[in-house]
């Protein structure tokens, strides 16, 4: 995905949800800080996000646009509807957020730490690569990644497997 295609799901995001401000929690929140970054970064065709006010309204962005949609279809790539328990991450995470302006849009964009967070929590191969990039490309830092880990709520999150999970990544990357 670039950066271009981000923008133009936000857009019809907005235009189907009736509201201009977005929470964009996936991978491809990454562009929003990082318009150029690694391709390895941005192989995803969708794009997770819910209206910030009204994360009930998701379910329409997602039947308009979402997966195999006509939108899918002609442009290749769509959204993905998600709710705010989507993707876990640290609960003040919200404080470290990004604003980012596409037009009439404000696109609320986790720091990129906590994005790793929520990778590390899901632990598909798929974030383990995702992590790894970003790790080796020094966008983020493991030490301040394992700090956001711990600061989960460890009665909801096996938080030390997390941390071993986060930890083998940064190994592999060569940034213990």
């Amino acid at each position: 995905m670039t950066r271009e295609q981000l923008e133009h799901v936000l857009r019809a995001a907005a235009a189907i949800a009736c509201e201009n401000s977005l929470v964009v929690v996936g991978s491809q929140a990454i562009l929003l800080p990082f318009p150029d970054a690694p391709a390895s970064l941005r192989v995803s065709r969708e794009v997770d996000l819910y209206p910030a006010l009204h994360p009930e309204r998701a379910d329409l962005i997602d039947g308009a646009i979402g997966a195999l949609s006509s939108f899918d279809e002609t442009f290749g790539y769509h959204a993905d509807g998600v709710g705010p328990e989507t993707a876990v991450m640290p609960a003040d995470w919200m404080t470290r957020a990004s604003l980012h302006y596409i037009g009439d849009v404000t696109a609320i964009c986790p720091e990129v730490h906590d994005l790793a967070v929520s990778k590390c929590v899901a632990m598909r191969d798929k974030d383990a690569d995702f992590v790894r990039t970003l790790l080796r490309e020094r966008m983020i830092d493991a030490s301040t990644l394992v700090s956001r880990i711990d600061m989960l709520d460890a009665a909801r999150q096996p938080v030390s497997a997390i941390v071993a999970w986060a930890r083998r990544r940064a190994a592999e990357a060569g940034t213990p």
